[in-house]
């Protein structure tokens, strides 16, 4: 057994490793939530590691996605994921290969929340890598972005209403998430193009994305106007803001934003909030 001290500070290490965008908002919760919502992530990000894997087949990555999903609906046990993980040890990275140590971090009162959702994402990306990500109609972009961004949203308006009794539209929830995962999508279309996977409905020009997530930004924009803490508001808004202006980037013929532009975004969030 970890020291839980000594597990929390290597969980928050491993966040900044994996995503600065995520881990500069949730350093501004309060330790409870803070706790909950870097496991959630980082269990989200062990297992969208599995899915983009490039050095494991479609059938391991669904045989892997769909155990574990089983895993943390029937009471997740530690011992039974790293026997799952084992073979594979070598070529999964340590945010994949810790998953159990990551829920061990979550408060009692809300792991199982962050077990559902992340049973749900595991399920959904199974799904989508037995249909190697070629997605072909609106129908099947919203159900690809539900399954791996705009979940997240909906688990986090369950944290918001536990640790704040926010109440949060679903919907917007979900556009949230969405919004977020279109702005990844039309960024790496280039790179996804190569690896032979499809983001773009059929007939979709990058005009018709850009339009697909503008509308779901406009929509977190309402998401966040009905939440009233300060904390949260500042973890919300920074995905947000770094998103619309991302976007804004990838208009004006720019790959991404600077470090720099990063930075004093923070700055202007933090200032506004």
């Amino acid at each position: 057994m970890h020291d839980v001290a000594k597990l929390q500070k290597e969980a928050m290490d491993m966040l900044k490793k994996t995503s600065r965008t995520f881990y500069i908002p949730i350093t501004f919760l309060e330790s409870k939530l803070k706790k909950a919502v870097a496991s959630a992530y980082l269990c989200m990000r062990a297992i969208d590691e599995i899915e983009d894997h490039e050095s494991l087949g479609a059938q391991e990555k669904q045989e892997l996605l769909l155990a574990t999903s089983k895993m943390l609906k029937n009471g997740f046990d530690k011992k039974l994921y790293e026997q799952l993980v084992e073979p594979f040890q070598e070529i999964l990275p340590p945010v994949s290969l810790r998953l159990g140590d990551w829920l061990e971090i979550c408060p009692d009162d809300l792991v199982e929340k962050v077990k559902d959702s992340t049973s749900e994402m595991a399920e959904g990306m199974a799904k989508w890598v037995g249909k190697n990500w070629q997605v072909k109609t609106k129908e099947d972009l919203d159900e690809y972005t539900y399954y791996v961004a705009g979940l997240v949203g909906v688990m986090l308006s369950d944290l918001w209403k536990w640790s704040a009794d926010i109440d949060t539209d679903r919907d917007l929830a979900i556009a949230y998430g969405r919004g977020l995962q279109a702005v990844n999508i039309l960024r790496n279309k280039d790179e996804d193009s190569e690896r032979g996977v499809q983001f773009f409905p059929e007939g979709w020009t990058r005009a018709d994305m850009f339009e697909y997530a503008e509308s779901n930004l406009a929509q977190a924009d309402e998401y966040i106007k009905s939440i009233d803490s300060k904390s949260i508001l500042l973890f919300c808004k920074l995905p947000l803001a770094l998103a619309h202006k991302t976007l804004k980037a990838l208009k004006s013929g720019k790959e991404k934003m600077t470090r720099s532009e990063v930075e004093q975004t923070v700055e202007e969030v933090q200032a506004e909030v």
